[in-house]
């Protein structure tokens, strides 16, 4: 079990609340003790009012008993003592026939004068013990004095606790008002509803907070999209093959189609692009996982740019465009894996192509800065639409669905570009204008080796 209190309070009201009311009353009680030290001299005031009331009824006659603590003396004007059955204190002689209230350092009195025909004839004293000067009587003051006016340090602490309270449930509720919009969202989202948003004008850390929750609302929100989005392309993607196969097979079967070249060559050819689709999904997840190495050396651009493109020349020698490396020859080489960079060039030249109209053109072009090499494929083609530049690099994403599918593509060679070039510790993003073309841009860092020859 917890050895902390507010541990075992349910809510944040209750803890702030239960932490106000405790440094309320710790204020309200050091206020106290501190009065009652500062003020504990007037509980002596009192006393030799006392004193003076009891001095004056004796000289008149009308005191009936005295106080447990108060002697009652009476001396003559020249010091002799008139009360018997006592030894009489050393006391201060008066006669000038004035009520005098003082003290001898271990008594308090206060004489009141008997005047009969302009003479005064007979001093009446009170008296009572001093109050010591040391740290004990000092205490003992402050707490007599406490105790004198104990009612009233008890009414303001009720009120100032209990103002302390209303204060701290209103407080309260306005910041944990998020916090509590936010476990009821969080139930929400439990069942499915990433739609759910907190809202909040505060700029504290309840405030961040709202703001951090309802990020990771909007991501997951975006990030359950993408996975019904997935499902459904990977479920498309795999049924088409397998249902052509499928289809053919039946044929087979039933004598409708002969085993001839032609038939099996269509179903080898959708078993290759099944086997492609479930290589490149098996790639991407180790990419993503990390679990894929990289055989990293200095690889220089120009010779594998040169490859790419000629390779792209051959594979779509009917689609009319031309393509064009404008590498400047003092590029260095790169520390990269030359098969994953030969990959992530290959996708993004052959997009480029099969997205650009007869008679238009792509250009690979690259530059040097900062201990990176960035490498831009553009193109002449349709464009991209902006909506979908955000969601590019996305798998299965595409911005022209059906004309990918006619192409044979299957929507993961930009999320493998993506994954093989955050690898490296580079970005890749997209540019485009619509009717004017597009460009792709990723960055590689330049060999450690090349980098100690280009500084100075």
């Amino acid at each position: 079990m917890s050895s902390r209190p507010l541990e075992r309070l349910p809510t944040i009201r209750a803890k702030l609340g239960s932490t106000i009311i405790f440094a309320v009353g710790m204020t309200v009680i050091l206020i106290f003790l501190m009065l009652g030290y500062a003020l504990r001299k007037s509980s002596q005031d009192t006393d030799r009012l006392t004193l003076l009331r009891v001095a004056r009824r004796a000289a008149a006659g009308t005191l009936s008993n005295t106080p447990g603590e108060i002697s009652v003396i009476r001396t003559t004007p020249d010091g002799a003592t008139l009360s018997t059955g006592q030894d009489a204190p050393a006391l201060a002689v008066f006669t000038d026939g004035m009520v005098h209230v003082g003290s001898t350092g271990e008594l308090e009195y206060a004489v009141v004068p008997l005047v009969r025909s302009g003479e005064v004839v007979e001093l009446v004293y009170a008296v009572h013990a001093a109050p010591g000067e040391g740290l004990l009587a000092r205490i003992t003051e402050t707490f007599r004095f406490l105790t004198d006016f104990w009612w009233q340090f008890l009414v303001a602490g009720g009120l100032a606790a209990g103002i302390a309270l209303v204060v701290a449930r209103w407080l309260a509720r306005g910041m944990t008002q998020p916090l509590r919009d936010m476990a009821a969202a969080a139930h929400q989202m439990e069942t499915g509803d990433y739609s759910q948003r907190v809202h909040t004008r505060s700029r504290d850390e309840v405030g961040q907070l709202a703001t951090a929750f309802n990020r990771m609302s909007a991501e997951l929100q975006d990030l359950e999209q993408s996975r019904r989005d997935l499902l459904a392309n990977v479920s498309h993607e795999l049924k088409t093959p397998i249902t052509a196969i499928r289809a053919h097979l039946e044929n087979l079967l039933d004598g409708v189609e002969q085993p001839d070249p032609a038939t099996l060559q269509v179903m080898l050819t959708q078993t290759e692009r099944l086997g492609r689709l479930i290589e490149q999904l098996l790639e991407l997840s180790r990419l993503e996982s990390g679990e894929l190495p990289l055989l990293r050396e200095e690889t220089p651009l120009a010779p594998l740019v040169t490859q790419v493109l000629s390779e792209i020349e051959v594979a779509r020698s009917d689609r009319g465009v031309a393509v064009d490396s404008q590498l400047p020859t003092d590029l260095p080489p790169v520390d990269a894996d030359r098969e994953r960079v030969h990959q992530v060039l290959f996708n993004l030249v052959d997009n480029a192509v099969r997205f650009t109209p007869a008679g238009g053109a792509v250009t690979v072009s690259a530059h040097a800065f900062n201990g990176s090499v960035e490498i831009r494929v553009a193109d002449t083609g349709v464009g991209i639409p902006p909506e979908h530049l955000p969601r590019l690099f996305e798998r299965f994403y595409r911005a022209d669905p059906s004309r990918s599918r006619e192409d044979g593509g299957t929507g993961i060679g930009l999320a493998i570009a993506r994954s093989v070039v955050e690898a490296h510790g580079g970005h890749i993003k997209a540019e485009s204008e619509l009717g004017a073309g597009s460009v792709f841009t990723f960055d590689l860092p330049v060999a450690a080796a090349a980098k100690n020859r280009r500084e100075p």
